[in-house]
């Protein structure tokens, strides 16, 4: 069988009796860094091995791993944080699973941008998650123009790094549209800070933004 484990996204507390179970009763627990896994499993004093899973090594751990799945083992997969599967190399390992007709199942839990969009108070019934825009500014507008055109309310990462630069294009092509900016989900420092890009904007250049964010439209 193959477990993909939700793990918690900030809160080490934000982790379910089953996920717990699960990670210690399988054969291997394959995460996308085993040194941070490592700082959730010692916490709850989990003592399985790991070997790690990650974009640069997907293809050849992902054969070996579905190889020990033919050969009976059980084995939890499990990102950095939150759900397994979502903007990292898990849907490969589930995809060539599935394709080996090998059992799976899911060990539900946090997902940081359903938690932001809950918080944000924004419409959630119809909604679009848009993940990391790019890096470069003009394909970086270009994708929010094709954002502003949906009648949906849209939900996105963004790290420190561009958050601001973000900020100024969603007020150029957005306006005075309502939008929230969550940072730092369940941790010490959580922040949501709501009202248009260009209010949000002028708070953040006061202080350095620190952390990753969640923006919802």
């Amino acid at each position: 069988m193959l477990y993909i484990v939700a793990t918690p996204i900030g809160n080490l507390k934000d982790i379910t009796l089953r996920a717990i179970e699960v990670l210690k009763s399988v054969d291997l627990i394959a995460c996308e860094d085993t040194r941070h896994t490592r700082i959730l499993l010692d916490h709850y004093g989990i003592k399985t091995s790991t070997t790690s899973f990650f974009q640069h090594n997907r293809v050849t751990k992902g054969q070996y791993l579905i190889r020990l799945l033919k050969e009976g083992r059980d084995i939890a997969l499990v990102s950095d944080a939150g759900t397994p599967g979502i903007l990292d190399p898990g849907y490969n390992i589930i995809n060539l699973a599935i394709k080996s007709n090998i059992e799976i199942t899911v060990i539900p839990g946090p997902t940081a941008f359903i938690n932001a969009l809950v918080l944000s108070g924004k419409p959630a019934h119809k909604f679009i998650f848009a993940g990391f825009l790019p890096n470069k500014p003009r394909a970086r507008q270009n994708r929010l123009k094709e954002l502003a055109r949906m009648k949906y309310t849209i939900v996105f990462y963004e790290s420190c790094h561009r958050i601001l630069a973000t900020l100024e294009d969603i007020e150029a092509i957005f306006g005075n549209r309502g939008i929230a900016c969550v940072r730092e989900l369940t941790k010490k420092f959580e922040e949501i800070c709501r009202g248009t890009a260009g209010e949000i904007l002028e708070g953040m250049k006061r202080k350095k933004p620190l952390g990753e964010f969640v923006v919802v439209i």
